[in-house]
């Protein structure tokens, strides 16, 4: 009788979980000691996405459809690799409350969670990249575990704010972490009305509001979400090294083409701290030339610049594992 109402009791937290992420979360500790595996109720989110997308046998396709099914994924790509990465993650540049808080926005439409989860992963990554700790090393558990498997168990699920203290203190950002659902169910339901609006008042467009939600939020966040997760799983096996970093880092041309700039990943992992990471003009790096040309309007600044050394150490071995203990403040 107890274990089934621990059991009981689990599928409730888990379910809860689904609306408020820190729910249950007290006991940190307990949580991570857990063993890794795939989890049903964890998988479910994922399903349901990639379901969504076969909603296009029925709602079919439209040029405008497909167009701001790009551009979304284009837009979305750029907050992740923009904001969730090189400004939450790892604060290549400044900008200020307001505008920080409208970034963190953007990236949650990506529906790739919070962005202190997000953030406090990635720093996890890089202080134990590709080593036992490391949650989604394709080198040490595999390649479908990196890419998808290690967010489907609940050792991972959980944000362990100590390690985002400099983000922890801004409580709009803290709700947006916390209740990391809202802003994807919203945004997937303003396509729909979007997709009405543009039926009912520009019918030669020739889209729907099914047609909208499919293309818009389900095919564009499918494809999004494999792109971004590809830089956790073959920007760690594919590709050329530049630096002998004590990690499998490697740059991918490919990569760095469909993620805005992310796939110049041996590059990042040697010099993180700074804003541009394709560090030489034939490597692609949109996601900068876009942060460079917001600096110029004044709405981010201080962009950190590719250090000399970037140019002179090739092929050394580096350290690079004190990333959260020397970069971010504890309080």
């Amino acid at each position: 009788m107890n274990k089934n109402h621990s059991a009981l009791r689990q599928s409730v937290v888990s379910l809860a979980r689904w609306f408020d992420t820190d729910y249950g979360n007290d006991d940190l500790a307990a949580i991570r000691a857990k063993p890794d595996k795939v989890e049903f109720i964890r998988v479910l989110p994922f399903a349901i996405l990639h379901l969504g997308c076969l909603g296009i046998i029925f709602a079919g396709w439209s040029w405008t459809a497909v167009a701001i099914a790009v551009g979304l994924y284009l837009v979305r790509m750029f907050a992740i690799t923009g904001f969730y990465h090189r400004y939450f993650s790892h604060k290549t540049f400044s900008t200020s409350r307001p505008a920080q808080f409208l970034f963190a926005l953007l990236g949650a439409t990506a529906v790739q969670r919070g962005p202190l989860w997000w953030s406090y992963q990635h720093r996890h990554h890089h202080k134990h990249s590709d080593e036992a700790e490391d949650v989604h090393s394709p080198n040490v558990r595999g390649f479908w575990w990196s890419h998808i498997g290690w967010i489907t168990s609940a050792r991972n699920f959980p944000t362990d704010y100590s390690q985002v203290r400099d983000l922890a203190k801004f409580p709009e950002l803290v709700f947006l972490n916390r209740f990391d659902s809202l802003v994807p169910a919203l945004f997937a339901v303003a396509l729909f009305a979007l997709g009405h609006f543009l039926g009912e008042f520009f019918p030669a467009l020739g889209v729907t509001s099914w047609q909208l939600l499919v293309w818009g939020f389900f095919i564009s966040t499918t494809v999004l979400f494999h792109a971004t997760s590809s830089i956790n799983s073959l920007a760690h096996l594919l590709g050329k090294r530049r630096y002998a970093t004590e990690d499998n880092s490697r740059n991918s041309f490919l990569l760095a083409l469909i993620t805005l700039g992310e796939g110049w990943h041996n590059n990042h992992h040697r010099h993180m701290n700074t804003t541009r990471q394709g560090f030489y003009w034939w490597e692609i790096d949109v996601s900068y030339y876009l942060l460079k040309a917001l600096s110029w309007t004044g709405l981010i600044w201080n962009l950190k610049p590719v250090p000399r050394a970037a140019y002179e150490n090739s092929g050394r071995i580096v350290q690079n594992k004190n990333f959260v203990a020397d970069n971010f403040p504890r309080a």
